[in-house]
């Protein structure tokens, strides 16, 4: 999804000011939105509190790849925060979960030749998402925002399996709602470690989507093709059919 379909511009986030510094987060939105049921926690307070949840959320998925769901990550911001469980109610953690979504949602965009290699695609490929990420809605909205949700048969988030990649399970889901195996697809991502990697345990073969031509970091599998864009995976498909 990210850095492969779509790119994540920051400076199209909403904006909070945080000691005197203006930083480009959801977090002064939350913060508005739960005033009522945060009490006295500050701003500064709260967007500490946010910003190290995703921090933690990251150290524990990388030990051994389980998916921490957006609403789980809000938990670890609400216990930093000193609120006992159940202090905030699901109603609010709802609107938190909705309101982040779409300033993240405002902040993607298309990656150059995404369009044009989907029309191209039609009809030839079946076609389907595999993402880490933290809360599928966010993901199906940025597809369907962008106008090409229908352009894919399943969608899959590790949100929705339990695991990231490189865990074979996320790919399994989307094997299963396909009814095809591995050795029957193509995978195209931009992390090596985890995108390359995980296809390559799977059976798949890969493409590495790499625009700024780095070095395939040691120890990992090759990919069977190195994309300096998008649109060169109609060159190889083309070459390969």
């Amino acid at each position: 999804m990210f850095d492969t379909l779509v790119r994540f511009d920051p400076s199209r986030l909403p904006t909070v000011e945080i000691q005197g510094r203006v930083i480009r987060s959801s977090a002064g939105l939350l913060h508005v939105l739960g005033a009522e049921e945060l009490g006295s926690v500050s701003l500064e307070e709260f967007y500490d509190a946010f910003i190290w949840s995703f921090r933690e959320a990251e150290h524990r998925r990388a030990d051994d790849h389980r998916e921490i769901p957006a609403r789980t990550r809000l938990g670890l911001c609400f216990e930093r925060l000193g609120l006992a469980p159940g202090a905030v109610s699901a109603p609010l953690v709802d609107r938190f979960l909705d309101a982040h979504m779409a300033a993240l949602a405002g902040a993607a965009e298309a990656l150059p030749g995404l369009f044009p290699l989907l029309d191209w695609l039609a009809g030839r490929y079946r076609l389907g998402v595999v993402s880490n990420f933290d809360y599928t809605p966010t993901v199906q909205r940025i597809l369907t925002d962008l106008g090409i949700a229908g352009r894919f048969e399943t969608v899959i988030v590790s949100d929705g399996v339990g695991w990231r990649k490189p865990m074979a399970a996320v790919f399994q889901a989307a094997f299963d709602d396909l009814g095809v195996q591995g050795p029957e697809c193509l995978f195209v991502g931009d992390r090596p470690e985890i995108d390359v990697l995980g296809a390559k345990r799977v059976g798949m073969a890969a493409a590495w989507l790499n625009p700024a031509r780095t070095p395939l970091p040691e120890g990992l599998p090759a990919p069977d093709f190195d994309l300096p864009g998008l649109p060169a995976l109609r060159t190889i498909l083309e070459k390969s059919s």
